[in-house]
């Protein structure tokens, strides 16, 4: 029998407490051999000193501490980390691939909920339903109101998707369900045949954007996506045009934003703002064609052991030294969150 590895759990421990209940411990309990303490939330956690050396696997989530070279000095045996939650970004280092550490993600699993938040906040944009809602405030007694904020319904619209990532995947699978529905994406990486099998027709953004009902955003941040929706991007989108951010709150200029929203030409859901959160005295809050969610779109509590599951799944593969399916390679950080 091959021997299992020895596995140390680091994250937060709300973290922990959420994601690892009982079915789950057992699980990772099968497929690895758990250090005496099997927790902890760092690296200088006093139990752990005596087993860092012996450690081959880690199982990290929200809380992590970052793994530069200083840490991965401490955990000279480790071969692998399975991160049981989406963007490695927070914790991973070149360091990690300097040392041929294998890096697994739950990205898969958490664009789920991302995707679904996304299919009903366009859903509900159709309808204007959450703008309509905060104009009922100012309109009492009144049905007519409706008519200020465009056409409503969601038959003959056209989606954008602006990334077509594992979120954007999914979103314009969703989509597909909706009757009469046209989805164009901007992706400079995506390829067209892929795209096309998807039901979705491949544009530059700067054709897409004129075009567009609802404009839904899923790029990774990076150096060259920051503000990648500035004034002009805003200017080019139709009147009464939904933009949707639930990526991240650099991508869209939220000086340029505030000025389109504040004439009431376009409307806005975010679930993520730069800076994040807004400070209390900015206007955005006080508009009611922006709507304000706090960062709640992606996994959320018990959502949040779909990215459990997907992790100790590859760590079955890590095990039985089968292909892992969630491998985050250093070439895939200059692409994605």
């Amino acid at each position: 029998m091959t021997q299992l590895p020895t596995a140390l759990i680091l994250m937060s421990a709300d973290t922990f407490a959420t994601q690892f209940d009982v079915s789950r411990l057992d699980r990772l309990r099968s497929l690895a051999s758990l250090c005496g303490t099997f927790w902890a939330d760092s690296l200088d956690h006093p139990e752990i000193q005596d087993q860092l050396p012996e450690v081959e696997v880690l199982i990290t989530s929200w809380g992590v501490p970052l793994l530069d070279a200083p840490a991965l000095e401490r955990l000279p045996a480790l071969k692998a980390v399975f991160h049981c939650a989406g963007s490695v970004r927070t914790f991973a280092t070149p360091a990690l691939w300097e040392r041929g550490i294998t890096v697994c993600n739950g990205a898969d699993s958490n664009a789920i909920p991302v995707a679904e938040f996304t299919f009903a906040s366009i859903i509900l944009a159709g309808k204007r339903a959450q703008v309509l809602s905060n104009d009922s405030r100012n309109h009492r007694g009144e049905l007519s109101f409706a008519a200020s904020r465009g056409k409503l319904g969601n038959l003959g619209r056209t989606i954008g998707i602006v990334g077509y990532s594992r979120i954007g995947r999914r979103v314009v699978d969703l989509l597909r369900q909706l009757e009469d529905v046209t989805i164009l994406l901007a992706d400079p990486y995506a390829d067209p045949a892929e795209v096309t099998a998807a039901g979705a027709t491949l544009l530059p953004l700067e054709d897409l954007l004129g075009q567009v009902d609802v404009l839904s955003i899923h790029a990774p941040s990076l150096p060259s996506t920051h503000h990648m929706i500035g004034a002009r991007e805003l200017a080019a989108l139709a009147d009464h045009t939904t933009i949707i951010n639930t990526a991240r709150g650099d991508l869209i200029d939220t000086d340029a934003l505030l000025a389109e929203c504040r004439t009431g030409r376009l409307t806005a859901i975010l679930d993520v703002t730069d800076p994040e959160p807004l400070p209390a005295d900015n206007e955005l809050y006080d508009l009611p064609n922006v709507i304000l969610t706090p960062h709640v779109a992606g996994s959320l509590g018990a959502e949040t052991r779909r990215m459990v599951d997907e992790a100790l799944a590859d760590l079955g593969r890590y095990t039985e030294g089968k292909p892992l399916v969630a491998q985050i390679h250093a070439a895939d950080m200059a692409h994605h969150a």
